[in-house]
């Protein structure tokens, strides 16, 4: 567990003393922003120093420093929070932050543009209301996936509630975040005892780098199961309970462009384990990457490399020396597609929710549709509980039949569509933040993925295919944040304005998508794209998916095709 001459972040950790460093000193100093190392480890703390890089260059030029700002992002396990909670993140929205919200595609909630001296404030508030931003960010396991639907089955609530115990289980010990953000009171126990301070699980060092644990139900792969670095799939018995967990290991998203020893990876189905055990089987994977992991490269240092690279019977053996017992082979899974939970539900009590769709995760005002008014209104007026999706989309849940209709009408009087069937393409579009705020992002996402989406959707009207599936994925770097290496097509910032597309997952985000074109101008992406929804509308089996489609035929094969495609075929005339 020591650093062992690892990268610069690795003595970071080792020095910090349990990730104190210096953050306490340079919060209190009047300043906007941190050194290198209190960087890294504020990470820890769930925050991001960013800047605002629209701003870099006038900046720049006048002599002044950088527009520092911080991202804040609370660790909700399975995206489940109270209406109250809602309502707190809401309010420190407009008070500390720059007025939006942040649905993540981990369940999780991000506030941008809070200022430093703003920081200790929105976290106070934010533990005061009994949610908390530590491990949301940082060399730990982050936040818990868990299929959000409310408990329409006894079994998905045990479902959700393995979640909550590995969230808590895996949190970190150290009494740092609760000296320096709530003044040494534990609003919530994850800490040690008083007269000892250690970190069980991770040793002073920490991970090598992020850790991503899913746990998905039966069937439904809304959380994106195979792009963790652990993924819990759920298996019930003949009585409808929770039997216990396939388990699988190694998924990851990230990459580096040019680096060839670095790309996504799906999960690897390892063993099955009772629902008793899956804790103790999860810690002990944990361990594994803590022992194991690359900590010299920190691009290379994801627990889906040491997968990859010693192989699953290895990391099937090691699991077993270190749990002292032999597990059970991984079961078959089926799955039935992903559930986005968008629109009217039962949930099996009498009562019913809703799922509304979010473009992007960001809730804001426009002057077509007050997302962030209308929402804070009905969780006001209502009082549901508040469960975020995968899908950065958000579920108000436990209302009544009675509150259906002046809930419907309270939307719609915002501009908020409630009918999923009406949103067209977009329903299935992702993109993360990207530019201004991130700081690794190349190329522009969340702001030019709705230009790009609507382009595409008056494509497939004039093709004849509205109304047709197509999931539609981008992130502004190759870390894949938005998870474009997976569903119908992925768009990756390769560098200002120019993108990789890739195409070829399965709607069941169970295959990887695959490279077609490189550094396409975003102005030429959606003209990129035509000439592949053309030949999935005539060439395409009964029932199959764009992506089904694309991956069958093969990218060499869309290349070649779609060389030879004529204006008059590209119009969309037979």
């Amino acid at each position: 567990m020591g650093v062992g001459g690892g990268s610069k972040v690795e003595r970071i950790k080792a020095e910090s003393r349990y990730l104190r460093g210096a953050i306490a000193e340079e919060l209190a100093q009047d300043s906007s922003h941190f050194s290198e190392a209190q960087v890294q480890l504020i990470k820890f703390h769930g925050i991001y120093q960013q800047e605002n890089r629209d701003l870099r260059q006038a900046r720049k030029a006048a002599g002044e420093e950088k527009a520092y700002q911080f991202m804040v992002r609370s660790r909700i396990p399975g995206g489940a929070l109270t209406a109250e909670q809602y309502l707190v993140e809401d309010d420190l929205a407009g008070r500390y932050a720059n007025g939006t919200l942040r649905f993540t595609t981990r369940q999780g909630i991000q506030l941008h543009g809070v200022l430093k001296h703003d920081l200790r404030a929105t976290i106070r508030a934010i533990n005061e209301a009994l949610l908390s931003t530590l491990a949301a960010c940082g060399d730990v396991n982050r936040n818990v996936m868990a299929c959000p639907a409310p408990a329409r089955s006894r079994a998905q609530a045990q479902v959700q509630e393995v979640a909550r115990q590995i969230a808590r289980h895996l949190a970190p010990r150290s009494r740092a975040y609760h000296e320096i953000w709530v003044d040494g009171q534990h609003v919530q126990t994850v800490g040690t005892p008083d007269d000892e301070e250690v970190e069980p699980i991770y040793g002073p060092t920490y991970l090598p780098r992020k850790f991503k644990i899913g746990v998905a139900f039966p069937g439904d792969n809304c959380i994106d199961v195979y792009t963790q670095d652990i993924g819990l799939v759920a298996e019930l018995d003949d009585g409808g309970e929770l039997a216990g967990f396939t388990v699988l290991v190694g998924g990851g998203m990230g990459m580096t462009h040019g680096k060839a020893d670095t790309y996504p990876r799906l999960g690897t189905p390892l063993c099955f384990v009772p629902a008793a055990e899956a804790l103790s089987v999860v810690e002990t994977i944990v361990t594994i990457q803590r022992d194991y992991g690359d900590r010299q490269n920190r691009k290379h240092a994801r627990m889906k490399y040491v997968v990859e690279e010693r192989g699953i019977a290895w990391f099937r053996a090691e699991l077993e020396r270190r749990l002292g017992h032999a597990v059970a082979d991984p079961h078959p899974l089926q799955w039935e597609g992903v559930d986005d939970h968008l629109g009217w539900h039962e949930q099996g009590d009498g009562r019913w929710f809703l799922g509304v769709y979010v473009e992007n995760g960001r809730v804001r005002d426009t002057d077509s549709c007050q997302l962030r008014t209308g929402l804070r209104k009905a969780i006001e007026t209502f009082r549901p509980g508040i469960r975020l999706t995968g899908q950065q989309n958000i579920l108000l849940t436990d209302l009544t039949a009675d509150q259906r209709e002046p809930l419907e009408a309270l939307l719609r009087a915002h501009g908020i569509e409630t009918d999923p069937t009406k949103l067209g393409v977009k329903r299935y579009a992702m993109a993360c933040p990207a530019l201004p705020t991130c700081g690794l992002a190349v190329a522009e996402a969340e702001r030019v993925l709705p230009s790009v989406v609507d382009e595409i959707g008056r494509q497939m009207e004039e093709l004849g295919l509205a109304g047709e599936r197509l999931s539609l994925r981008m992130s502004g770097c190759p870390n894949g944040c938005a998870r474009p290496y997976m569903g119908d097509i992925g768009f990756v910032g390769r560098s200002k304005d120019l993108y990789n597309i890739y195409v070829g997952g399965d709607w069941e985000n169970t295959r990887l998508t695959t490279l077609y074109a490189a550094s396409v101008p975003l102005r030429e992406v959606p003209a990129t794209i035509r000439p592949l929804l053309l030949l999935w509308r005539d060439e395409r089996t009964p029932g199959e998916t764009f992506g089904d489609y694309c991956h069958r035929v093969g990218v060499e094969y869309l290349r070649q095709r779609a060389q030879t495609l004529d204006e008059r075929q590209l119009s969309g005339l037979h």
